[in-house]
């Protein structure tokens, strides 16, 4: 009997169908088409509204308290707005997420940090308090844990100016917002970045090389894990006020002591 199929739930934010991000995400929907379920959220093509406003909080004309709380109490009612809800639907289904979108200003467009705020609420994507270990699910144990996700991010420097040494700062770093306090915050596990360099300079030849790099990434994702994945809160590395404990890795205080090497 074959493996069922499993579920990949592909979230684009870039503005031009006539994109090398456009290319990219037709390309590798189709990829994974062929052995995958998937299910796509293309966020300027379908109009995702960004903004947080009053019907997230759980009445058309908003409440007044906590916005944390309003939205868990929207959630456990049950009414938060259908586009919420539909793109927590798909996500809930997913057993990976793939992320894409072109770095702007240091990070991702705002359509997708718009996207995390009202999709991952608490109640949904994180937020009791573990009863045996007295820690929130969070970093490792949040609500949409036994996830991964592939971040497909796409820049207009070289592999050297957005490096470790580089001017605009190294990638992993400048992503660990999203890798660390958004994904694994809520329990998806990120792969290693997928980062498609030089991008405003590409030609023709570019696209095919790109394109062909990230098909044969796909071709083995279902088997993938990160390179260093990230500590969990659970684990004991962390105490007090959440600081890594000063006996590992001392005198360190890049972000990448977050990350665990694998033996």
């Amino acid at each position: 009997m074959s493996a069922p199929r499993k579920t990949v739930h592909w979230i684009l934010a870039h503005p031009q169908e006539s994109s090398v991000n456009a290319r990219l995400f037709r390309e590798g929907v189709e990829f994974l088409s062929r052995d995958h379920d998937v299910h796509v959220s293309d966020l300027y093509r379908q109009g995702f509204d960004p903004v947080l406003g009053a019907a997230d909080l759980g009445a058309p004309g908003g409440r007044e308290g906590n916005v944390v709380d309003l939205m868990g109490a929207a959630h456990a009612e049950g009414t938060v707005p259908s586009e919420v809800r539909e793109e927590q639907r798909k996500l809930e289904a997913a057993d990976l997420v793939v992320l894409q979108f072109p770095l702007w200003w240091y990070g991702p467009p705002a359509i997708l940090k718009g996207w995390f705020d009202r999709v991952l609420t608490n109640g949904f994507a994180y937020g009791p308090t573990d009863p045996e270990t007295g820690l929130p699910l969070r970093y490792g144990e949040g609500l949409l844990a036994g996830r991964r996700a592939l971040v497909i991010v796409t820049a207009g420097e070289d592999d050297r100016s957005i490096g470790t040494r580089g001017i605009s700062g190294d990638i992993d770093a400048l992503m660990f917002p999203l890798t660390h306090g958004t994904l694994w915050y809520t329990g998806i596990e990120p792969l290693d970045l997928h980062v498609v360099h030089d991008v405003d300079g590409f030609g023709a030849a570019d696209v095919e090389r790109e394109s062909a790099r990230l098909r044969t990434r796909l071709a083995g994702i279902d088997d993938e894990t990160p390179t260093s994945p990230y500590r969990r809160l659970r684990d004991g590395e962390y105490h007090g006020t959440r600081a890594l404990r000063a006996d590992l890795l001392p005198g360190r205080t890049d972000l990448g002591i977050h990350r665990r090497v694998r033996d």
